[in-house]
């Protein structure tokens, strides 16, 4: 974006709250006060006052970023991803049909998503916070999909499903889509939401965690932004 010309920001981060339930029979998140502004009155001149909230919470909450040492023991954590594979990335959406569950090679081979952020549009984060979230059909990304993702090139790859992985007992655990793009130092963004009001291309993608040593997860206020 240069001289006059302004950006549309659109929201692609899921809210959270406390007791919100990302992937059932994980820990929700507990928000509560650490210090009240009640409390906080002793501490100030009269009329000053702050509120210090604490969150406790498990790293895979919300909308969150996966980095290599999430998968693999002598990948970089959240301090070791560099910046131009988090921020202000070029976009493409791919869009899966409605019918749709194992996004592959053929689905994906029609886009150009080298040097891109590649997000996976399945409308699954329609069901966010409801049991059919967690549902054996929920959209995912292949290992044959991933594979030609790290071929072309791709600068990470985001989904608005439940995993980026098949979560169906039939796949055992595998998990082929984070092995893949993880082992080649591509980022991934799970539980996406609102990948409906993107264009196909000619936007900003933007999803960034805190520098937290030694954690390779860690949700994200992910974001895009579309030149107006």
């Amino acid at each position: 974006m240069t001289g006059q010309q302004r950006a549309r920001f659109v929201e692609l981060s899921h809210v959270i709250t406390d007791g919100m339930i990302t992937l059932p029979g994980w820990q929700p998140p507990r928000i509560s006060d650490w210090l009240t502004r009640e409390q906080s009155r002793a501490r100030y001149a009269p009329g000053v006052e702050f509120h210090v909230a604490r969150i406790d919470m498990i790293a895979n909450t919300g909308t969150y970023l996966d980095t290599p040492a999430h998968r693999w023991a002598d990948g970089p954590d959240l301090t070791g991803i560099p910046l131009d594979r988090l921020v202000d990335l070029p976009g493409i959406v791919v869009r899966v049909p409605a019918d749709t569950r194992a996004v592959d090679r053929s689905l994906l081979a029609p886009y150009d998503v080298s040097g891109r952020a590649v997000l996976l549009h399945t409308g699954w984060d329609a069901h966010f916070g409801t049991d059919r979230y967690a549902a054996p059909d929920a959209p995912y990304l292949t290992g044959d999909g991933a594979d030609w993702l790290v071929e072309v090139g791709a600068a990470l790859v985001g989904i608005d499903s439940i995993n980026i992985d098949d979560m169906t007992p039939a796949a055992a655990g595998k998990r082929p889509a984070h092995s893949t793009l993880l082992a080649a130092g591509i980022p991934i963004v799970e539980h996406l939401t609102g990948l409906g009001g993107l264009p196909s291309e000619g936007f900003r993608f933007t999803a960034a965690p805190p520098m937290v040593a030694g954690m390779g997860t860690f949700p994200v206020r992910a974001f895009a932004a579309i030149d107006t």
